[in-house]
């Protein structure tokens, strides 16, 4: 355990390093349910809830999108609040095959953290769940800037400089439907790796050739000159982490995504659907 953690890790490596990490739910869910209910309602032993809207985001938008990044000052006092330190490792999970839990994730290690998504999220543990929450001390962990040079702005996502691969399913891609965004579709010039496709039936990541062929097969060959985007910049961090975790290299992330770029009504948008 240490600097060379990758991005994903298995309930097995929890076992062996138990006492060594800090364990946080990130459940939170794009209908508004509430993920703390869920936590309260059962939750793995020792975890510490982190809430997304709180926490992990700032106020939202039409000029930022749904789920900005926070200023680092919240976020640090987050991290605080649930008992990590600069010096610790996190591993997050949720219920959704660690799609949401890699927002968390991506914004420790993109701030030089140890973080990894736990494997399989919650049904990679199979005891018993807990409705007691922790109590932890005070934490110590300070705000740092986000890294420029792993963030892309919308004026970035819309040049085909770069290759935007879009995290939403297919068919939020192709404008099909589009339950919380004024407009369907997708960026021009955009290509379709749903996150979800890096997940097996289990919600476990799906073997790492595999993983690797599903960006090949959309033409993505290197995270380098990536701008992974989704709705609003909580999966797409889950297709930058399964880039790392297969070795094909750090992309960047448009954290407004189409939740920014859809209120910007200069921007075109492109379907897949005739009449869309």
């Amino acid at each position: 355990m240490g600097e060379d953690l990758r991005p994903f890790v298995d309930w097995d490596w929890c076992a062996e390093n138990a006492g060594k990490f800090v364990l946080a739910d990130t459940r939170w869910y794009l209908d508004g349910s509430s993920g703390k209910d869920a936590y309260d309602s059962g939750h793995l032993p020792g975890a510490v809830f982190m809430d997304l809207d709180q926490w992990l985001s700032g106020p939202a938008s039409p000029e930022a999108g749904r789920n900005p990044l926070p200023d680092p000052n919240v976020f640090a006092e987050g991290m605080r609040r649930a008992g990590i330190n600069d010096s610790d490792t996190v591993v997050a999970y949720d219920d959704a095959g660690g799609v949401i839990a890699a927002r968390l994730v991506w914004m420790l290690r993109s701030t030089g953290h140890n973080a990894a998504i736990l494997n399989g999220g919650m049904a990679a543990y199979q005891g018993e769940l807990t409705t007691q929450a922790p109590s932890p001390r005070m934490g110590d962990f300070s705000a740092q800037a986000w890294p420029a040079h792993l963030l892309a702005d919308i004026s970035e996502a819309s040049s085909a400089t770069y290759l935007r691969v879009d995290a939403r399913n297919r068919d939020r891609f192709d404008g099909l439907q589009d339950p919380v965004d004024p407009r369907p579709g997708h960026i021009p010039g955009a290509v379709n790796v749903p996150c979800r496709g890096n997940l097996d039936s289990t919600g476990h990541l799906i073997p790492e050739l595999q993983v690797r062929a599903n960006f090949e097969l959309a033409g993505v060959l290197s995270a380098e000159g990536v701008v992974s985007y989704c709705g609003s910049g909580v999966t797409a961090c889950h297709n930058l982490l399964a880039m790392e975790h297969v070795g094909m290299g750090h992309g960047r992330l448009f954290v407004g995504g189409w939740s920014q770029y859809s209120r910007a009504q200069e921007m075109p948008e492109a379907t897949l659907t005739p009449g869309l």
